[in-house]
């Protein structure tokens, strides 16, 4: 089952995320990875990625880098992928060391991560949503976030069910009439855990 999770910063995706992939594994005995491509570019980069460090500490995880091409960094074809995030994948790409914009860049991920949809069975791809803010941004960032639409677009098409995360509790889409009980199971964890953090 390929899944696609999206939401607002700090609304649980990534614990979310995690928590499923776990399961996952654990249900097929399949290997377990979490796909990093956040390119850390000062201290807070470091301190971001430290922290998500910390909280998959123990699951079970083998990190894999990689920040560009990730076509070419996924080679077990029974194994379970977090990737975290679509966000960075394509910031990565399109944004370059040298300063310049590489404006293919939404046409090459979306074509990639379309591939990868095609050749394994068990993704799940983290994604932010970050398209209701009235914010006039620069051209380059307006065909960023653009960009990021239509690959965020083409993943909820292409997976088996997407997340719609907020503020901590989760909204399942299937192409199924019935929620795969997988995400059904951690959704209910999730949202009791949410309520009592509410509390």
């Amino acid at each position: 089952m390929n899944v696609f999770i999206s939401g607002g910063a700090k609304n649980g995706k990534s614990s979310f995320a995690q928590d499923l992939a776990v399961k996952m594994a654990k249900e097929s005995g399949r290997p377990l990875y979490y796909v990093a491509t956040m390119i850390p570019h000062d201290d807070e980069d470091l301190a971001r990625v430290e922290r998500h460090r910390q909280d998959r500490n123990g699951m079970g995880f083998r990190t894999i880098e990689a920040g560009k091409n990730l076509s070419q960094e996924l080679h077990d074809p029974e194994g379970v992928y977090l990737i975290d995030s679509v966000t960075a994948l394509l910031s990565n790409e399109m944004f370059r060391e040298d300063g310049s914009i590489y404006y293919s860049a939404p046409r090459k991920i979306t074509a990639e991560l379309r591939e990868l949809c095609h050749t394994f069975d068990s993704l799940i791809f983290v994604s932010d949503f970050m398209y209701s803010d009235a914010i006039d941004y620069s051209e380059s960032v307006e065909k960023y976030r653009k960009g990021l639409a239509e690959i965020d677009k083409m993943l909820a098409a292409e997976c088996d069910a997407a997340v719609e995360m907020w503020f901590g509790f989760p909204t399942i889409y299937s192409k199924d009439e019935e929620v795969p009980e997988i995400l059904q199971k951690i959704a209910e964890i999730n949202d009791r855990f949410a309520g009592e953090e509410i509390r």
